[in-house]
């Protein structure tokens, strides 16, 4: 086995005493759990927390029941903090087998938002492996498929429009990520007709801003942002770094949280979905949706602070 196979599970099992006062907290028929902020989808005006779960790399645990258990537990915390929409792929391992077990273990939750992507080279494909995934997952059907990548993205849309057509799927979209083929994205939100499009963004990778996001509020598409923490090496970086002294004004408590209301303050900005293994890190990422907006003031104050570390 993999050193990183350890790692992990000595961290997952250091995280348990933790998650378990997490997850007594937000049981307890007293706790008050805050209003999450919403964004409607723009094709439909359904409205989505602003603070997602994304699975990449976090999920994919294998057939290890005690990392499945803790990916379960970062799951409950997400939902019963009011969370809704989880993101995956057929790209991210065991993420979608590690999803379905958590949604089985917490007996199928309401409100489940289910995003998943095709990702598969062979246009005639593409169906199966969307079977292969609802299979997973244990799901009757997506809320949104997106076509993972622009992996012939072509013959892929066409499936997902016709699904959509069918009442099989609500929502379509395509991704990509770490600011790649940005001028394709660009072409097909313009010539298709696309719910959803997932974009890499955050305080320091800002390339979307020109053209993608003002291009999504333009055609009423919404926005999923990836890779808020860009994997999380962009908060081992600020943490070297303490808060601005303006920090309070947000209503964020870490970089974590600043950085993902700096995300989801943009009016552009549907939902950004941060992925962790981590319970104590699902409850801090919720907060970030919660609390006042960071204006476009205080937005470009937070760019210029961080660019000056």
């Amino acid at each position: 086995m993999s050193l990183r196979y350890f790692i992990n599970r000595r961290k997952a099992l250091a995280l348990m005493a933790g998650a378990g006062a997490l997850l007594a907290f937000s049981n307890h028929p007293s706790a008050q759990v805050p209003s999450l902020h919403t964004k409607p989808i723009p094709s439909s005006g359904e409205l989505l927390p602003v603070v997602g779960l994304g699975s990449w790399i976090t999920f994919n645990v294998g057939d290890d029941v005690e990392l499945k258990d803790e990916c379960a537990a970062v799951m409950r915390a997400f939902f019963a903090a009011g969370g809704k929409l989880i993101d995956s792929s057929p790209m991210y391992g065991s993420a979608q087998q590690t999803i379905g077990y958590g949604l089985d273990k917490l007996s199928r939750p309401q409100g489940l938002f289910a995003a998943d992507k095709v990702w598969i080279s062979d246009p005639g494909s593409g169906r199966e492996q969307i079977e292969q995934s609802q299979g997973l997952w244990g799901v009757p059907k997506f809320n949104l498929l997106q076509v993972h990548n622009l992996l012939s993205w072509e013959a892929h849309l066409q499936t997902l429009f016709e699904m959509k057509a069918g009442g099989q799927l609500q929502y379509v979209g395509i991704t990509t990520s770490e600011g790649r083929r940005h001028s394709e994205i660009e072409d097909i939100m313009t010539s298709q007709p696309i719910d959803f499009v997932q974009i890499s963004y955050n305080v320091l990778d800002r390339d979307v801003e020109e053209r993608i996001l003002p291009l999504a509020a333009d055609r009423k598409i919404a926005v999923i942002v990836n890779r808020p923490f860009r994997q999380g090496d962009l908060i081992a970086e600020m943490t070297k770094y303490p808060l601005p002294d303006w920090v309070a004004e947000t209503g964020a408590k870490s970089w974590a949280q600043l950085i993902l209301k700096f995300i989801v303050s943009h009016p552009a900005v549907t939902c950004a979905i941060p992925a962790t293994s981590n319970v104590s890190h699902v409850w801090e990422n919720m907060q970030a949706a919660t609390g006042p907006y960071m204006d476009a003031a205080m937005r470009r104050r937070a760019v210029d602070y961080v660019e000056s570390l």
